[in-house]
């Protein structure tokens, strides 16, 4: 006998339907599983087989044949268990068919019949091709969001196949969480000493969405201000939410209560995190990487200088497109990657810079470290801010400084202005729109020309201290100073002011 299960498998952060077609028929007692399953998929016999005789039900001593259509797509997870599970049951006169036309089904089986929650489940719900799809209970409030009365939360096998049979009732349908408000950063911007620089051009990169590079010594406070970051940042849009949690589902991270992740996320993986962990992928499950984790949200790289090489470089692609693409050699994703960069670093390898009677670090090894970043990566650093210790009866001293709701309002205008404009953040200002978007004064021209002559700024240089003009006269406008449409010398020269050249600030000669 044939049973059909209408079921989904995961790729990235994209979702794909996926049909299992269970066949039970006379002959030797054999279970054979086609479709390019993987590891774990193939490993279904022995769960799904405890988890059906756990639940009183029978493992049919007959030729088991399972295909897991399309069979060009391959498939990888245990999220195939329970419908492989209902399909047997169906296949082999223990559950009408006719039951499970109407329903797809997703979820891990224990060995006890119990349903367990699986990576990217809102994405496999959003591709499953039923009228309702049944969730395991721990996430369905995320599959919700994405099919709002189309859900049900079930617990194990034994509650499942009588409420199919018709001789119990269905779980109630799961209806989406009232949306709660996710508690900002804790960490508030006034517990920063000084560094007022620094704080105007976190201000600046929140605002408009500009990459940041801080070198200073190490308890300057690069790592206080980068995780002030996110609180300055307003709350992500709905789609932006949807996608944020689409990724955070289907990298298997928390998703917070409602099912929706509405804050912009912070990521700040080790420098020993590997490449696949940083960009994504893997040879099965494709999985996004931290930089797609922090899509629409804050991507911190302490100690820059740490990382390797190769991560780095990488990072150069999707700083420009917010997308990364992985390749490998049986399939290809692409994974959103549109964050806003923040990294810092000490000026050498000991961390005082080159200071006489301070620094233990050679000549060469100055160099070495500085190597270590290359110049495209650099010149897409919006922000170069160097970082000093504050004094010390700035440190010693009271709470004087601006809290971060004071400066997260500034940046909700200036973030405001720029969805009037047509992006999501200055720093996403097409070159071919700057001159209508950011126009230059007579002056401010002449102060970019001596720049570009002297070699000082590429022609993305150039773009960026325009958008980085623009956010500095939005927040301006903020303060009350009102509205400039022309980008004066002044604007200019604050922008040119926080793109310091990074050899001097590490103090290795050019």
């Amino acid at each position: 006998m044939l049973a059909t299960v209408a079921t989904a498998v995961v790729q990235g952060v994209d979702g794909h339907s996926v049909t299992v077609e269970v066949h039970v028929s006379n002959g030797l007692p054999t279970y054979t599983l086609v479709g390019l399953p993987d590891a774990s998929c193939r490993e279904s016999r022995d769960r799904v087989r405890a988890a059906l005789q756990s639940s009183g039900y029978r493992w049919p001593m007959q030729r088991i044949t399972i295909n897991l259509a399309p069979t060009g797509l391959r498939k990888q997870g245990a999220a195939l268990d329970l419908p492989i599970a209902l399909g047997i049951l169906a296949a082999s006169d223990q559950l009408d068919a006719s039951g499970l036309r109407r329903y797809g089904a997703v979820g891990e089986l224990g060995l006890d019949g119990s349903i367990r929650p699986v990576p990217g489940l809102v994405s496999l719900a959003d591709a499953i091709d039923a009228d309702e799809v049944l969730v395991p209970m721990d996430g369905a409030e995320q599959a919700a969001v994405v099919r709002p009365g189309e859900v049900r939360a079930v617990k194990c096998l034994a509650e499942v196949v009588p409420a199919l049979a018709g001789e119990g009732p269905l779980p109630d349908l799961v209806a989406p969480s009232e949306p709660c408000a996710e508690p900002r950063a804790i960490d508030d911007l006034s517990d920063v000493r000084g560094q007022p620089m620094a704080r105007w051009a976190l201000e600046i990169a929140a605002a408009g969405g500009h990459h940041m590079l801080m070198i200073g010594p190490p308890g300057a406070g690069k790592t206080m201000l980068a995780s002030r970051l996110v609180g300055l940042l307003p709350d992500l849009a709905p789609d932006e939410a949807l996608l944020a949690t689409r990724v955070h589902s289907a990298a298997g991270l928390t998703i917070p209560p409602g099912g929706l992740v509405r804050r912009p996320p912070f990521r700040a993986p080790h420098q020993g995190a590997s490449s696949v962990a940083m960009i994504g992928g893997g040879s099965a499950a494709m999985r996004p990487g931290e930089i797609s984790c922090a899509h629409n949200g804050v991507l911190f790289l302490d100690e820059l200088g740490e990382f390797s090489v190769p991560i780095l470089d990488a990072l150069r692609q999707p700083l420009e497109e917010g997308v990364i693409r992985v390749s490998r050699a049986v399939r290809a994703v692409t994974l959103p990657a549109r964050f806003l960069l923040v990294a810092a670093m000490n000026p050498c390898p000991c961390g005082e810079g080159g200071a006489a009677g301070l620094c233990r670090c050679s000549d060469a090894a100055r160099a070495r470290y500085s190597r270590r970043l290359s110049g495209p990566l650099l010149d897409r650093f919006d922000l170069r801010v160097h970082v000093r210790p504050p004094a010390p009866q700035v440190l010693l001293g009271g709470h004087d400084s601006e809290s971060t709701a004071t400066v997260a309002a500034r940046v909700a205008c200036a973030r405001e202005r720029a969805v009037e404009r047509g992006v999501r953040c200055n720093a996403e200002i097409p070159a071919y729109r700057l001159d209508e978007l950011a126009p230059l004064s007579d002056e401010a021209t002449v102060v970019l020309r001596r720049r570009l002559e002297a070699g000082d700024l590429t022609g993305r240089g150039l773009r960026r201290v325009r958008t980085v003009a623009r956010t500095i006269a939005d927040l301006q406008m903020a303060e009350g100073q009102g509205f400039q449409p022309v980008m004066s010398a002044e604007t200019v020269q604050a922008a040119l002011a926080l793109r310091s050249r990074p050899h001097d600030m590490l103090g290795v000669a050019v």
